[in-house]
């Protein structure tokens, strides 16, 4: 690998930069002698914060700003949160590394209560997340979810303040960040299945650029590659808007997939839940199989109402 530069492009959170720097770690240990530089960009959805993310419609909303730029050639890589990026990327673009799954779940961080179970009838949760709205009220239809956005640090700020009794945070995003003493539940997954990706970072390159798809490709894991795939599939089978009330996840060991998908009503009324196993081979076809699945079963009126549902 001759010695030359390579230019990261990523959101200015301090997630986000936090993932960036973890990649450039990677990127200088591997190898010394590569010049690694960071662009920091400001996407739509960091810009507006005071209307839920469903509100804001359109895909990419963490995405397109860095694509752009990569596309035009001011950047060679993109680094997102998985769960982030759109299942399909535009056209000259490439998803070119998956790395290693971290902690795929998510934390009820609540000070007081502690646990989901524990809160008080009406209690007042956080979350921008219309999957994880659902399924909460699916197993606590008294609680009151209340949107919230803003990075990490804002939100636990706004907990501290008293706005809130809890609220829910991916247990990743708060561990890299060193909040990790700060969960106080990590949810089930019989009761909040993850978002698709959720935990893994997605390292996006142009299709072209044989020299960028060359110094990343260490940093793919073929497991969590495998299992985000399905996940994927399952997604761009039901995915209208930027966020649907669906949770998925699924592990791939060796040759073989496991994957299980939740649909469920914004207010959790119904909710249709199914696993599906098969080839890790066959990843996309298991991910699709189990979408048509919990579509049949009533996804797809769940989704219709919701005007999502790819037609």
């Amino acid at each position: 690998m001759k010695k030359d530069t390579i230019v990261i492009g990523t959101r200015s959170s301090k997630l986000a930069l936090w993932q960036a720097d973890h990649v450039e770690a990677k990127l200088r240990e591997r190898c010394p002698e590569l010049h690694v530089v960071q662009k920091r960009m400001t996407t739509k959805g960091d810009r507006v914060l005071d209307a839920p993310l469903a509100k804001i419609g359109g895909k990419g909303l963490f995405t397109k700003e860095l694509e752009q730029a990569m596309l035009e050639g001011e950047i060679d890589i993109a680094v997102h949160s998985l769960k982030d990026m759109p299942t399909e990327l535009p056209a000259g673009l490439v998803l070119a590394a998956v790395t290693e799954r971290f902690d795929p779940g998510d934390a009820v961080v609540s000070p007081r209560y502690r646990k989901l179970a524990s809160l008080p009838q009406g209690a007042k949760v956080g979350t921008s997340s219309l999957r994880r709205r659902a399924q909460l009220l699916a197993e606590r239809p008294d609680l009151e979810i209340v949107s919230l956005r803003g990075n990490v640090n804002t939100r636990l700020r706004k907990l501290e303040e008293g706005d809130f009794d809890a609220i829910i945070l991916a247990v990743a995003g708060l561990r890299r960040l060193g909040f990790g003493d700060r969960i106080t539940e990590i949810l089930p997954r019989e009761i909040c299945l993850p978002a698709v990706g959720q935990g893994a970072l997605a390292i996006e390159a142009r299709a072209d650029d044989a020299a960028a798809l060359e110094k990343i490709a260490f940093l793919d894991d073929e497991a969590t590659r495998t299992a985000t795939r399905a996940e994927r599939a399952f997604l761009a089978r039901v995915e209208g808007g930027c966020q649907v009330p669906v949770g998925v996840y699924a592990e791939a060991a060796g040759a073989a997939l496991e994957i299980e998908a939740v649909i469920a009503s914004i207010d959790g009324e119904r909710l249709y839940r199914k696993k599906r196993a098969g080839s890790a081979a066959e990843a996309e076809k298991i991910g699709r199989a189990l979408a048509e699945d919990l579509l049949d079963m009533g996804g797809e009126r769940i989704l219709q109402e919701l005007g999502l549902l790819q037609k």
